[in-house]
């Protein structure tokens, strides 16, 4: 895999079951899974991850599709970004396709993959606040082939994390048969990294609206507040369209609640125009403003969640 570094993999296992795949993780602790690549390598390449062993996921079939249970859609961890956003899943969930569609140019798309993606828990993941807004769960796949099922949230939060042997084999998330909405931002134009991601979802079977911030922090951020407020003043029964005042005041509530505004510094007795008082204001500006950059991402925060909800709304 990388002839030229030092400490690169010895063993390559292939395995054609999750089962299989598990138990070859549990032989090889010091193995690393690898599915589509495109985080690992990178890693591998930057010299951050000299891995003693693989365990290549690309034979096991039967995590590379999807399945209908019980009112949600069991989602295979190895399906790629470039299948899932093709038309008959954006049918199923479009939000999710439309993450996948923004992965990254079509080489990143037809490697990567949703159980990747996850397991990485990069911050700019795009498939991950769309995830958190459907409250999605992980089918984990155990030794003797045990299975347990964890919401996505606490693994990306750090609160429940894989053990020794286990792998993410699936999916599992509510169909909802109702519009939902990914908008992201990126610093260039075409396809890139996000600086911040929102997805929103309908749920009128509850009457609720949910929404995620992905990019803006390690892990995506729900503004529980902005979505019970937004939830309560939309008309669930009528046309559920909202004034374009109500979705500005919504982009808003998102924002600041992904984006707060900086603690308070405490009083210092020195003189706020002493050049050697590190809380003095800088270049004119007021104690406790927000710095320009974060300003700036506050604004493009407000304005994705303005324009995801009145999609979704529409």
């Amino acid at each position: 895999m990388t002839t030229h570094a030092p400490q690169a993999a010895h063993t390559v296992t292939l395995p054609g079951s999750l089962d299989e795949a598990v138990a070859a993780l549990a032989a090889m602790p010091t193995a690393v899974p690898v599915a589509g690549g495109t985080d690992l390598m990178a890693a591998v390449n930057s010299g951050l991850l000299r891995p003693a062993g693989l365990v290549g996921l690309g034979r096991i079939s039967e995590i590379k599709g999807w399945q209908y249970q019980d009112g949600a859609a069991l989602l295979g961890a190895g399906l790629t970004h470039a299948r899932m956003g093709r038309p008959d899943f954006a049918a199923l969930m479009p939000a999710l396709a439309a993450a996948a569609r923004a992965a990254g140019p079509p080489q990143i798309r037809n490697a990567g993959t949703l159980g990747g993606n996850i397991a990485s828990a990069q911050p700019t993941g795009d498939t991950l606040p769309v995830l958190a807004a459907l409250e999605a769960s992980l089918v984990i796949a155990g030794p003797g082939g045990t299975r347990r099922e964890i919401p996505i949230g606490r693994l990306l939060a750090g609160l429940d994390m894989l053990r020794p042997g286990e792998l993410i084999g699936y999916v599992r998330v509510p169909l909802l048969h109702a519009p939902q909405t990914f908008l992201k931002a990126t610093g260039r134009t075409g396809p890139g990294r996000a600086i911040a991601s929102v997805a929103v979802v309908l749920d009128p079977a509850r009457r609720s609206v949910r929404c995620a911030v992905g990019a803006v922090a390690p892990m995506p951020l729900r503004p529980f507040d902005a979505e019970r407020w937004v939830s309560s003043i939309v008309d669930w029964d009528g046309d559920r369209t909202l004034a374009p005042d109500a979705l500005a005041a919504f982009g808003d509530y998102v924002a600041a609640a992904c984006i707060p505004d900086p603690v308070p510094e405490p009083p210092n007795p020195l003189s706020p125009h002493d050049p050697h008082d590190p809380h003095a204001p800088r270049d004119g500006a007021e104690p406790g403003t927000l710095p320009p950059a974060v300003l700036h991402l506050r604004r493009t925060v407000a304005t994705l969640a303005r324009r995801a909800l009145g999609r979704a709304l529409a």
